[in-house]
């Protein structure tokens, strides 16, 4: 440990102790358990499980994401513990498409259907983040590629960030995931307060009029099977280097509407829990002090702050136009949940607007908005993808 420079040496031991608080808070609930418990785990061992490799170099038995020579990668795989997995679901964006299909099949296109314009004017405004930051980044010192893969934190979306970041920004993939996915837990703790500053306790409290349906008719899983089917292939039409991520998602989907339950369960049991265990591992190894020390990591943590509170006024405005497009008869604190954390802003939303009033229940047009706030980032990943690369 301190065969090292006294400023490794000082942040090694803050990043374990950092890993210890993650752990903790995880475990209390204040952030994303799935997430930051392994993460946590894996902050603190990386940097405390240092040793002498071959020819006294400095190093650990967890990983080595810089290694790209195959008979390197080929030697380093029987040696890391966690080598094989990064090597071959996480660099190749694998882990990512697999978390998404897990997203899709916890995810009920019906409540888009039911009110498609109301939810795509609010995650349009929720991209405020993932559209603004680009310029920002760009001024300062970002180059396109990174720049785009910074402002996609913006959409709080994990597999998008991952996706673009590795197909765009590959140096700065590592501190970029890090970042995104630190700062996502933390939209549990953070936007509850940007609701407070911007909607009024009055009509944060604001009860949805709920017209009866006396036509009898209802959405089908028929019919969001053959929206998700279509739609996919328009997307992936539209976007190719995106495919995979829309194929993973609308499969996922379509496995939900099919009532296919041995793949659904094994989707959401297996891949989509599996996944995100091992996404947060790998992201609390990769956490390495020599790994983080990049003066770009500072610029990094201040742009992912401002991309994510970009996109909740963005989604809080995009609430407000629908607020008074329909004369008072809506909550602008839906609009929040156009930031396409799934179910994480929907439920944020839900909670404040009842700490308010108990009996408004506003989660059918909260869950409709974060739907098409991850339909309208993976567009736009797409976009940043197929324009730059």
């Amino acid at each position: 440990m301190f065969s090292q420079t006294p400023l490794v040496v000082t942040f090694r031991i803050v990043l374990i102790f950092l890993g210890i608080l993650l752990v903790y808070l995880g475990g209390k609930g204040a952030l994303e358990p799935l997430i930051m418990i392994p993460m946590g785990f894996g902050m603190s061992a990386i940097n405390a499980g240092v040793l002498f490799m071959e020819a006294n170099k400095l190093g650990n038995l967890f990983i080595d994401p810089l290694v790209t020579d195959p008979n390197d990668l080929m030697n380093i795989m029987q040696v890391d513990f966690l080598q094989p997995i990064y090597t071959l679901t996480f660099s190749n964006g694998l882990i990512a498409c697999l978390v998404f299909m897990g997203i899709g099949v916890i995810t009920d296109l019906g409540f888009v259907l039911k009110h498609p314009v109301i939810g795509m004017v609010i995650a349009m405004f929720a991209e405020l983040g993932t559209i603004a930051t680009f310029p920002i980044a760009k001024l300062m010192g970002f180059n396109d590629g990174e720049s785009a893969a910074i402002s996609l934190i913006g959409g709080a979306d994990g597999p998008m960030v991952l996706f673009t970041s590795l197909t765009l920004a590959k140096d700065l993939f590592v501190p970029i995931s890090i970042v995104a996915y630190l700062y996502l837990s933390l939209t549990y703790g953070g936007y509850p307060f940007l609701i407070r500053l911007l909607v009024p306790k009055k009509i944060r409290g604001k009860a949805l009029t709920v017209k009866k349906d006396t036509s009898g008719k209802k959405i089908t899983s028929k019919q969001k099977l053959i929206f998700a089917v279509i739609l996919n292939t328009i997307l992936c039409l539209l976007f190719p280097v995106a495919a995979p991520l829309f194929l993973s998602f609308f499969v996922g989907i379509a496995v939900r509407e099919a009532g296919i339950d041995k793949y659904t369960k094994l989707i959401e049991n297996g891949f989509l829990y599996a996944s995100t265990f091992f996404l947060g591992l790998m992201l609390g190894v990769l956490c390495d002090a020599n790994t983080i020390l990049d003066p770009k990591v500072l610029k990094l943590l201040v742009l992912g702050m401002v991309a994510l509170l970009l996109s909740g006024i963005g989604g809080l405005i995009g609430g407000y136009i629908i607020y008074f497009f329909k004369k008072g008869d809506f909550n602008p604190t839906i609009g929040i949940a156009g930031v396409s954390c799934v179910p994480t802003t929907a439920k944020v939303a839900q909670k404040e607007v009842t700490k308010v009033n108990k009996s408004a229940f506003i989660m059918e047009y909260a869950l409709g908005a974060n739907i098409c706030g991850v339909i309208t980032t993976a567009i736009l990943t797409g976009l940043y993808v197929t324009l730059i690369k």
